[in-house]
């Protein structure tokens, strides 16, 4: 063995013992319960050092890695590391409007289904692009995307669904799927919060054009910031690649001198014997994570099945513990033929309760537990929009009744692994503290 190998297993087994070090030293306040946060053990680290001493910080063997086991485990055929599920969503929507996609392309002024109740980054790419999105409204128990004006929504100009799981709640994909097919409509799921969940014992990818996930802490794994995209279409998988790669048309990007076709492409208007890795055919970007990211991301890999399996057991316990005040509020049920891997337990208020959701969130903030609201609530009311014209910029479907009564009464907190049993007791006794003294 190399000299330079001794001193890494050296600096690894010195990275086991500062983890071990550093745990027994941290205080840990059974009473705090945030909502959500990176869970990791010295496996992370190792890899991560292991990563560092490499010092290649780009795409190397921990990405492909990734790619290959998180592709093997959704069941996909293809997946391409970015960094953030943001630009996960910008590089999705973006391939379907290549050239290389000929007549099947989405075309600038088309027009996009989505729901006004979401993230940001899942509309911003919709607008980037010059498209024009059609907000609907969700339903009150499941808060997805309400299938009853999904028809409604179709116009001559209409080329995509692109909806996300909200808070780990697969959509009803059998229709939404009947849709696409009978429409020749793409379709995006945005799973950014929903890793692991199934529809008809399926992962949701088996049903779209595109999955799109997000590695951000708050989410099931995380590698810091990081992203991925998702698909079983092998003409978009290269144009995802493209899109991420600066736009380029070959990759060969890791290839180097080793590639036998570098100087070998012929395209018209460029010089005979034109490198391949400057031959571009998209319009892209530089999106790709650096393989310290993916270093993480293995790692959390190996913890995947426990992490949903835990996120799972805590909802339960949660509803267990909280459904006797169903008098005040609404709770978020799964869809039907699903099995969600919850990001959250959502909480909304009822009419004609005497208290209101900030007195609520008030107090639990008070007693150490973390809340968060649904995103934009009705993304149409938010700042960003006001610069915006309706039926212009966008399209609206029917009145946005219940995206309104969730911006208004709606709020989260959190199921991940985290969580123990002994804390969603604590949740309990102060929500039923607050009630009775209310």
């Amino acid at each position: 063995m190399k000299k330079s190998e001794f001193i890494k297993q050296d600096i690894i087994n010195a990275v086991k013992i500062y983890y071990l070090a550093k745990k027994e030293e941290t205080l840990i306040d059974n009473t705090k319960v945030n909502y959500s946060g990176r869970v990791y053990n010295s496996d992370e680290l190792v890899n991560l050092v292991d990563a560092s001493l490499e010092f290649y910080l780009t795409y190397g063997r921990f990405s492909k890695e990734f790619e290959k086991r998180f592709s093997e485990f959704l069941n996909v055929k293809y997946t391409t590391l970015v960094n953030s599920g943001s630009s996960a969503n910008l590089v999705a929507l973006s391939s379907l409007m290549s050239y290389d996609l000929g007549e099947e392309r989405i075309k600038e002024g088309d027009s996009i289904i989505t729901v006004a109740t979401c993230f940001p980054t899942t509309i911003t790419p919709i607008l980037q692009n010059k498209l024009i999105p059609i907000f609907v409204d969700i339903d009150i128990n499941t808060l997805n995307i309400d299938i009853s004006y999904l028809e409604k929504a179709i116009d001559k100009n209409t080329s995509a669904i692109f909806i996300a799981n909200t808070l780990g709640n697969p959509v009803n994909l059998q229709y939404i799927k009947e849709i696409c097919d009978r429409y020749n409509l793409w379709l995006i799921i945005d799973e950014c919060d929903s890793l692991g969940s199934k529809y008809n014992d399926k992962y949701i990818n088996e049903f779209c054009d595109i999955t799109t996930h997000s590695f951000f802490p708050a989410h099931t794994i995380t590698g810091g910031y990081a992203g991925a995209v998702c698909t079983n279409n092998s003409k978009l998988n290269d144009i995802i690649i493209s899109l991420t790669e600066w736009g380029r048309k070959y990759h060969c990007i890791n290839c180097n001198d080793k590639c036998k076709n570098r100087f070998k492409r012929k395209e018209e208007n460029l010089p005979e014997h034109y490198d391949c890795r400057y031959i571009f055919s998209n319009f892209g970007y530089n999106l790709r994570p650096t393989d310290l990211q993916a270093s993480i991301l293995c790692a959390q890999l190996d913890k995947l099945e426990n992490f949903i399996k835990r996120r799972k057991e805590n909802y339960n316990l949660l509803y267990k513990e909280l459904k006797k005040f169903s008098d005040y509020f609404i709770f978020q049920l799964a869809e039907k033929n699903s099995d969600p891997s919850w990001f959250s337990f959502c909480i909304t208020l009822k009419d004609n309760i005497k208290f209101t959701r900030y007195d609520l969130i008030e107090y639990l903030e008070k007693m150490g537990i973390e809340t968060r609201l649904l995103f934009c609530g009705n993304i149409t009311l938010q700042p960003l929009f006001k610069n915006l014209v309706k039926d212009i910029d966008y399209k609206v479907i029917g009145n946005l009744k219940i995206s309104n009564y969730i911006m208004n009464n709606l709020f989260f907190i959190g199921v991940y692994s985290k969580i123990e049993e002994k804390q969603i007791k604590y949740i309990s006794n102060c929500i039923e503290f607050f009630i009775k003294n209310k």
